[in-house]
């Protein structure tokens, strides 16, 4: 303890115990913020499931794929074809044969040689010989070669140096990757190629403004070899109608099936391979029919039963949460009387109850119950119907029942869950991903989370209704502490006025005392 003047009296202790009063009110405004907060920094978190439960499982399992109860089945010649059955598949046999393969847009020179250099009667003659990749550009023209050549690959204009040697030629060729093309000099025949790196796409080669380097090459328009497209022969096997689908990207849509060639996708598997070694099927056609495979649609439902029930417990367990109104959150000064594990669960208490009947969650809750149970005729003729009263509407699912059900009607289902393609909004997941749209704008508006983010350390938007609650908090809090301080201030000079009159009291009767005695 320490005493401070004349008084003998403890003065910080004293000042200490007057502030503790003055500071209640103080305590409580920080401890109503940090609750604020508590409760914002809790909407993020619902902010950031609400989003995943939205993106990656409603948006998700709302696609065709993750419905598609329709099953490809491929006979005959397996190796040509790959087939995928789409949700519109009609189940009508077909067979189908490749027709041709698809080549890549390629041009190629006729053997290239050095130009002859004419005795001039003190030199021999140089006579021509073959190319090699380090033969320069200028040794095609033997003397007065131009100083740059040029040419335009798919509206890419490359330049060259008469000194580049073929090598060099090459390397610039291929290291842009606009023109998309891949340039070869095969030093045996002694040819130039270039050839498109794509299938489908044609190779357009134009000369420059400067000396052309296909003229030097001896190249023209007549010499490039346009790609030819893959084809696919499809044959009804119930009608015999045949039909002939010409198609850019190898890949065609017949009946609702998605065909893709297989030999018209593959690069031949080494330089010199030729398209004749890749399977062909024009006498050998593969058969495709359909059947009803409900196992996708089941593991979709089944998921989606798992996601909502999560999803619908969260909610759940946030507006019903008890609230302990005696736990308030820890001032500094009670915070330094306490060990860290007592700190940890007096904070849980004080967090337990934020969203307690919190309307937006409850409204988002209300609305999700409501979703189902309006199609729950629908959906318990699937299998798929609530628990009990106590299980706040969780989905219970008799697989069994469901497989059954989907191989008699696999359509209803699809439209049950992702809508009729009259009406592809009214289904169960297209509501649901509504509501959380909903829900998530509400937060938006009050916490001031992000629609889009699920990052759980996104920052708030300042004009929210709990971002300016959080700026009035902050203004009064500071407004407060400095009264408290001025408070203190004015405390501490009262005590050494005191002490100072104490003082020289004290000195003035020392004074009267020596008058006295002498």
């Amino acid at each position: 303890m320490r005493i401070t003047g004349f008084s003998g009296m403890d003065i910080d202790s004293m000042v200490r115990s007057l502030m503790t009063a003055k500071r209640v009110p103080l305590d409580k405004l920080n401890q109503q913020k940090q609750l604020l907060q508590w409760t914002r920094d809790s909407y993020r978190e619902m902010n950031s499931k609400i989003i995943d439960f939205r993106n990656n499982k409603l948006l998700k399992y709302g696609t065709s794929a993750e419905m598609n109860t329709q099953k490809a089945v491929l006979s005959g010649n397996t190796e040509a074809v790959r087939v995928d059955a789409t949700v519109d598949a009609n189940g009508v046999p077909m067979s189908v044969s490749v027709a041709r393969l698809a080549e890549k847009s390629r041009m190629q020179s006729a053997p290239l040689q050095t130009a002859v250099i004419p005795a001039d009667g003190s030199t021999a003659e140089v006579p021509a010989k073959p190319a090699s990749l380090t033969t320069t550009l200028s040794a095609f023209y033997g003397t007065d070669a131009p100083d740059e050549f040029e040419m335009n690959i798919n509206n890419t204009k490359i330049t060259f140096s008469k000194n580049d040697s073929i090598s060099t030629v090459i390397g610039k060729i291929n290291n842009d990757k606009t023109a998309n093309v891949k340039a070869v000099f095969d030093e045996l025949s002694g040819k130039f190629t270039i050839t498109a790196k794509e299938y489908g796409t044609d190779l357009k080669l134009a000369e420059g403004k400067a000396q052309s380097f296909l003229s030097l090459i001896g190249l023209n328009g007549d010499d490039i070899q346009t790609a030819k497209q893959g084809g696919i022969f499809v044959k009804n096997t119930s009608t015999g109608e045949e039909k002939y689908y010409d198609t850019k990207d190898n890949t065609v849509l017949v009946n609702g099936m998605r065909i893709t060639a297989l030999a018209l996708t593959m690069d031949p598997p080494a330089e010199g391979t030729s398209p004749e070694n890749i399977i062909r099927t024009s006498d050998k056609p593969a058969t495709i029919t359909t059947e009803t495979d409900s196992q996708k649609a089941v593991d979709t439902i089944k998921a989606f039963i798992d996601d909502y029930n999560s999803m619908l417990e969260l909610f759940n367990n946030k507006v019903g949460e008890e609230k302990y109104r005696n736990f308030q959150p820890l001032t500094d000064e009670q915070r330094k009387e306490m060990s860290e594990s007592d700190i940890k669960l007096w904070e849980g208490k004080a967090k337990s109850g934020l969203h307690k009947n919190d309307e937006i969650l409850r409204s988002a809750l209300t609305s999700m119950r409501f979703t189902i149970t309006s199609a729950l005729g629908d959906l318990s003729s699937y299998g798929i119907t609530t628990g009990q009263y106590f299980e706040n509407g969780k989905l219970k699912l008799d697989e069994t029942k469901l497989k059954s059900a989907i191989a008699e009607n696999p359509q209803r289902i699809i439209d049950v869950f992702q809508g009729p393609s009259s009406a592809p909004t009214t289904g169960i997941l297209d509501k649901l991903a509504a509501e959380m749209n909903r829900t998530l704008d509400k937060l938006v508006e009050k916490a001031g989370t992000s629609k889009f983010s699920a990052d759980a350390n996104s920052l708030f938007r300042p004009e929210s209704m709990m971002g300016k609650q959080l700026k009035d908090f902050d203004k009064r809090i500071f407004d407060m502490s400095a009264r408290l301080t001025r408070m203190e201030t004015a405390y501490y000079r009262q005590f050494t006025a005191m002490e100072t009159a104490m003082s020289r009291f004290e000195s003035q009767s020392s004074s009267l005392a020596n008058y006295f005695q002498k």
